[in-house]
């Protein structure tokens, strides 16, 4: 093991352990949900408003998705506010929209002045990994639509309370931003894999691969920040909510924050619900039983979180899924579910399904384009959108979500705890 992954690992098993019994032993019924206020009914012909919290790199991706589905008059809505802790981020998203649409936009640095606003209908949350699952829940019981980018959370306890909040509220439209689940690819395996052409599900492969010199998430820093003048960095950390801890300011942790445990925990939880998500579409989401973890820093050691991870899930009924994750090397896997009787291969909008050799005369071997539209931002939304007025449930809904980001969260604690973790569906408890 690593010094680095050494030094990881014995830090988080001095709170991680208590962790295991307390907030996660409780299980989902710990978590008392406030009375929560009505979201508005709205109809077809509606216009949705929305406001967007959280306006960096991905929370700007949305904002022109959302923009360019105004403009185009795809869908009935508009942009009336955005929010960021950063000044300068908030004021150019507020003239950018209001260029572009010809209307004024409402700026705020506390985002609790999106969730007071009575005009607003729903909320798209684009923020750091460690604020999303507070975010979510106050947005819920502020009675707002919530689209919540993935990671649904940074941690299990947090995963749980969503979870609840969502299920006692099954008016508010949740979706979670895993683009991947719209695309209807996954759909279609899920229905080959319940046919039972192929058999039982045994075990399934995907990674996701990355490789520069700059080393991934090192992004651009903007030396224009100034905490106590433009931006406000306490509440960035939220440590009065014990959401992470206090720390001097530091512009590598505000702007490279995916490379940091505090914030995200890098390949595990920024790409790997990429995959695992819609991969648990495919198979028909469940629990996991257990989960294993390995991962080094081999290269890149001017983060915490490594720069290879590897997952092992296994679950009641889907066999295993392997999850293989690299951003030293760019070469991943091939995506692949295997089942006793045959595979199913999937590149772009191709599936293919070929036979193992002694069902040959059972399955036949096929090849066939469907979806393929990949992590399209803008499809995602409208399907948010949509379920908002219909009340259908969104794509990368609470329990696919949730189930898919319990993987997460239990392979970091394998990582950090060396050894297995094993989980109690029943009692939604981590079992040690």
């Amino acid at each position: 093991m690593h010094e680095t992954q050494e030094s990881t690992r014995r830090s988080f098993i001095t709170t991680a352990g208590m962790a295991t019994a307390g907030v996660i032993g409780t299980g989902v019924a710990s978590h008392a949900v406030k009375n929560v206020q009505e979201p508005k009914v709205i109809g077809a012909n509606d216009r949705l408003r929305i406001g967007v919290i959280g306006v960096g790199g991905m929370g700007m991706a949305h904002v022109r998705s959302l923009v360019g589905q105004t403009k185009r008059g795809d869908e009935n809505m508009e942009i009336t506010a955005v929010c960021d802790v950063y000044d300068l981020r908030t004021t150019d998203a507020q003239a950018y929209v209001e260029k572009e649409l010809n209307t004024k936009v409402k700026a705020h640095k506390d985002y609790r002045a999106i969730l007071d606003d009575k005009d607003l209908d729903a909320v798209l949350i684009a923020t750091p990994e460690h604020w999303h699952g507070k975010m979510a829940i106050d947005a819920i019981e502020a009675g707002k639509h919530t689209y919540l980018e993935k990671p649904m959370t940074r941690e299990w306890n947090w995963a749980q309370k969503v979870y609840k909040s969502v299920k006692a509220n099954p008016k508010i439209a949740f979706q979670v931003g895993v683009q991947f689940t719209t695309d209807e690819k996954w759909k279609r395996v899920n229905d080959i894999i319940k046919s039972g052409k192929l058999g039982h599900p045994v075990w399934s492969q995907s990674s996701y691969c990355r490789n520069s010199k700059e080393g991934e998430w090192n992004y651009p820093i903007d030396n224009r920040a100034k905490p106590g003048e433009n931006l406000d960095w306490d509440m960035w950390l939220g440590a009065k909510y014990d959401l992470a801890p206090r720390r001097e300011w530091d512009p590598q942790r505000y702007f490279r924050w995916r490379k940091y445990w505090d914030y995200s925990s890098g390949i595990n939880s920024d790409l790997f619900p990429h995959r695992l998500t819609p991969f648990m579409l495919a198979l028909g989401a469940e629990w996991p039983l257990r989960v294993v973890a390995s991962g080094a820093i081999y290269v890149q050691s001017d983060r915490e979180v490594p720069d290879t991870w590897n997952v092992l899930a296994e679950f009641p009924t889907t066999g295993q899924i392997f999850i293989s994750g690299s951003t030293i090397n760019e070469t991943g896997l091939p995506d692949m579910i295997r089942c006793n009787k045959g595979n199913i291969e999937f590149s772009g909008g191709q599936i293919r399904v070929t036979p193992q050799r002694p069902y040959a005369d059972e399955v036949e071997e096929t090849n066939e384009k469907v979806g393929g539209t990949g992590e399209n931002i803008t499809l995602h939304e409208r399907n948010w959108q949509k379920c908002i007025r219909t009340g259908e449930t969104p794509n990368c809904n609470v329990e696919l979500a949730t189930k898919a980001i319990s993987v997460c969260h239990f392979a970091e604690m394998s990582y950090k705890q060396n050894k297995a973790v094993r989980f109690d569906s029943e009692r939604m408890r981590v079992l040690r």
